[in-house]
């Protein structure tokens, strides 16, 4: 009877092995499944259609297209609507897959002025400096970093 029971468990395990492996290998194809994500403004196409030059103020376009992404920092007139799509594979870095920069340029007096839309494609590449800024004070070694508080009672209390 004991050797029947070995013979039905040793069956049982077998068969369930390779649904095991089924289970891994689809576990492991989903973690390699691409990710879109989205990004910044998402709004109505036809909202941005229905904006007109000269007649619409900065509060109606507020109402039709939401609050922008960006407003200039020197010239509070013109707002940006940024709209990124990504896809990240894995652990790899995302890849740009589709951008959208919509700008809107206000008179003086608040109504639209100019509306102009920028692919990814027509956007310039700008190179960082890699430089850094010089700062005041003293610049403190590893082990004054490291044993620098001690014998101080004060710094300990905070």
């Amino acid at each position: 009877m004991s050797s029947l029971i070995r013979r039905v468990r040793s069956r049982a395990a077998r068969a369930v092995r390779p649904a095991w492996l089924v289970v891994a290998v689809a576990v492991a194809a989903a973690g390699c499944a691409p990710r879109i994500d989205v990004h910044g403004h998402i709004g109505n196409p036809d909202a941005l259609d229905g904006i007109q030059h000269g007649v619409q103020t900065q509060e109606q376009v507020a109402e039709l297209l939401g609050t922008p992404t960006v407003v200039a920092t020197f010239d509070d007139t013109r707002w940006y609507y940024v709209t990124r799509r990504t896809e990240t594979v894995s652990f790899y870095d995302p890849t740009l897959i589709a951008q959208r920069i919509v700008v809107i340029a206000f008179d003086e007096s608040g109504v639209v002025e100019s509306v102009d839309s920028f692919a990814a494609e027509e956007a310039r590449a700008i190179d960082p400096a890699d430089d850094e800024t010089p700062t005041r004070g003293r610049s403190f070694g590893f082990l004054e970093q490291l044993f620098g508080n001690i014998g101080r009672p004060a710094a300990l209390g905070r």
